[in-house]
């Protein structure tokens, strides 16, 4: 897994404003996406597939920017 991800309170800031920058760098480090993929097993096999079939659909992504 990744390192932590800490933030401390800078001066004068809400306790909200400091938990917000916290889940922006907790979603930039996609912790918890990784977390959810290390609950369960993956074969190499199907992660191989997933993956291609993921960078496949942002080419397909790219492609229609391009074009609008």
């Amino acid at each position: 897994m990744k390192g932590h991800v800490t933030v401390s309170s800078r001066r004068n800031e809400p306790f909200e404003k400091m938990l917000k920058r916290f889940i922006k760098l907790v979603k930039k480090e996609r912790i918890v996406e990784e977390a959810r993929e290390r609950m369960y097993y993956e074969k190499p096999s199907d992660k191989k597939r997933r993956l291609k079939k993921r960078a496949q659909a942002s080419r397909s992504k790219e492609k229609a920017e391009k074009k609008g």
